[in-house]
């Protein structure tokens, strides 16, 4: 039961009801009296504030011929949304995704040179200026930026993000000032890990461990009993800086033979000829290209991600084992492979019932993950999405 004042109480009510609308889809009244244990009057005061609050809509059942009166079904309104933002070394990407789960639009902005932290939020602002419109037309909750680097949540600044070559940098403020919204900004693959557990592959199971290929690098996100694992600083989760090989190759903090610098997109780019894709070309691409010097290419690699992945189910035994970007790919290519070179490193107990599995969002990934932190005030507290 909900504990504190009046205001308190109800504020975890109304989070309540929006919470499972969000993870579960649309509901009737019954159904989120069942399922938060409070009585019908109740929720239906509950829902009568979200919908004043321009979260929810309510609509009649479609099913007909039922015994009784058949209750109200509550859904999220289709034009409560978030603007989600991932600056990548080769692009900047932005979404405009909704509270529902459904991916509006996506602008993929590709340069030539990897931005300056100020060219990007120029790059930022000018794109969601040029959706003005639309936006008008939805009630934007905020805006969430997934970096590939480490960053300081609390305020939004990026505090190393090696292949971007930013430093220090503070973004979530200036973009905040640009935009007149509200910015969070986090690590990529901890966002990532967050939308597999909550919507992907990883939905029921409260052990995770999400690994992102991207274009700068490798990221990793771990969820231990259904929480997010941030570590004293909120740093934790760096998978692709554990060391694999004795080799001297480095990765982008110098650190020699680790998973980020032998495995790599650019390597595979290379080696199929392509100089830009986005990730559906890229697998595809992959995937059509069984060539000795590719096929090569690939087995090494998956060699390396075999036995970074069996170190992380030996340390963190999860239930699930995402892989999203590129490393999707790398498994596609050959599943069995990369299962035997798990194997070949991995505790027998450990790896009872884990599942190796590409990540069910695929491309909208982050794009989802990155919504979901400028969600999380409103979800917390849906009385705030007044103040939007």
């Amino acid at each position: 039961m909900p504990e504190g004042t009046t205001e308190d109480v109800r504020r975890q009510n109304l989070g309540a009801v929006l919470g499972i609308l969000y993870r579960g889809g649309p509901a009737s009244r019954s159904t989120l009296s069942r399922l938060t244990g409070r009585n019908r009057s109740t929720i239906a005061s509950l829902v009568t504030d979200l919908v004043d609050l321009g979260l929810v809509v309510e609509r009649e059942p479609g099913s007909l011929g039922q015994v009784g009166r058949p209750s109200p079904v509550v859904a999220l309104r289709p034009e409560v949304t978030a603007i989600a933002v991932n600056p990548e070394i080769d692009a900047l990407t932005i979404g405009l995704i909704g509270l529902d789960g459904a991916v509006r639009r996506v602008v993929r902005h590709e340069y030539d040179r990897i931005p300056t932290a100020a060219e990007a939020l120029g790059i930022t602002s000018t794109v969601l200026a040029g959706m003005r419109a639309e936006l008008e037309e939805m009630l934007v909750l905020g805006i969430g930026v997934a970096v590939p680097g480490q960053v300081r949540t609390s305020d939004g600044v990026i505090r190393n993000a090696p292949h971007l070559d930013w430093h220090d940098e503070p973004f979530g403020e200036p973009l905040a000032e640009a935009t007149g919204r509200p910015v969070q900004v986090a690590n990529d693959a901890a966002l990532g890990a967050l939308a597999e557990h909550e919507f992907g592959a990883g939905r029921g199971c409260n052990h995770l461990i999400y690994l992102n290929g991207g274009a700068s690098g490798i990221g990793g996100g771990v969820i231990t009993g259904g929480t997010l694992m941030g570590g004293s600083s909120g740093y934790a989760g760096e998978l692709g800086h554990v060391r694999v090989s004795s080799a001297d190759v480095t990765d982008s903090a110098g650190i020699r033979g680790t998973l980020e610098a032998e495995v790599t997109r650019a390597e595979l780019m290379d080696a199929l000829g392509l100089r830009r894709a986005d990730p559906a070309e890229f697998e595809a691409a992959l995937l059509a290209n069984r060539s000795e010097a590719v096929a090569a290419i690939v087995e090494r690699q998956l060699r390396h991600l075999g036995t970074a992945l069996a170190a992380a189910v030996n340390l963190f035994n999860p239930q699930v084992v995402a892989l999203g970007g590129f490393l999707a790919a790398l498994q596609a290519y050959d599943p069995e492979g990369l299962a035997r070179e798990v194997e070949r490193s991995v505790l027998v107990p450990s790896l009872e019932g884990v599942r190796i599995t590409p990540a069910e969002l695929g491309r909208d990934l982050l794009m989802i993950g990155a919504a979901g932190q400028a969600f999380a005030p409103v979800l917390a507290d849906p009385s705030s999405a007044a103040r939007s």
